[in-house]
C-alpha cells in the first residue's frame, strides 16, 4: 500500500501540528516568550491554582521543566507559587496582576494565527473539522492499550 503522503491522515496531522508550533514559536519569541509560557499562562488563566505537578502532567513534561518555566515566569513577575493550605508541600501557581496585558496578547496573536492556519476554509468545513479532530481525540483518549507484540519464532 504505497498511499500519497500529501493525503496521509496521519502525515498531515503530524505536519500541521509542527507546522503550527513553530509558528506560533515565532509569535512567542518576538513577545520575548516561549511558546511553553504561553501555554502555563494560558492553563493557569483557565484553571487558577493549578500546583506544579498538575502542569507538569497536562503539558506531559517533568515536574522539573515546570519548575524552570515557572522560575522564568515568577522572575518576569507573571505568576507567582503560593503555598497549599491543606498540604505545605505542594506549591499552587497564580497569575499576577502583570499576566493580564500579556494574556491579552497572547490571545490576540492565537486568534491571528488561526485565522492564518484557516484561510481559504469555510465555516462550514472548519466546524467538520473541529468535529472530526474532536471525534478522534476522543477515540483515542478511550483506546485500549496495545497488545504486546509475538516474538517471531
Amino acid at each position: 500500500m504505497n498511499q500519497d503522503f500529501d493525503r496521509d491522515m496521519f502525515v498531515l496531522l503530524h505536519d500541521v501540528a509542527r507546522l503550527s508550533r513553530v509558528e506560533a514559536d515565532k509569535r512567542a519569541r518576538v513577545m520575548g516568550m516561549t511558546r511553553a509560557q504561553w501555554g502555563l499562562l494560558l492553563r493557569l488563566a483557565r484553571n487558577p491554582g493549578l500546583s506544579q505537578k498538575e502542569v507538569a502532567d497536562i503539558l506531559e513534561v517533568e515536574p522539573i521543566s515546570v519548575a524552570r518555566l515557572v522560575d522564568r515566569l515568577a522572575a518576569a513577575g507573571l505568576v507567582e507559587r503560593r503555598a497549599d493550605e491543606q498540604d505545605r508541600r505542594i506549591w499552587r501557581l497564580h497569575l499576577l496582576p502583570r499576566a493580564t496585558a500579556m494574556l491579552e496578547e497572547i490571545t490576540r496573536q492565537r486568534e491571528i494565527l488561526a485565522a492564518f492556519i484557516a484561510e481559504g476554509i469555510s465555516d462550514s468545513t472548519r466546524e467538520t473539522i473541529i468535529a472530526g479532530l474532536q471525534r478522534m481525540k476522543t477515540n483515542l483518549l478511550q483506546a485500549e492499550p496495545a497488545p504486546a507484540l509475538k516474538e517471531p519464532a
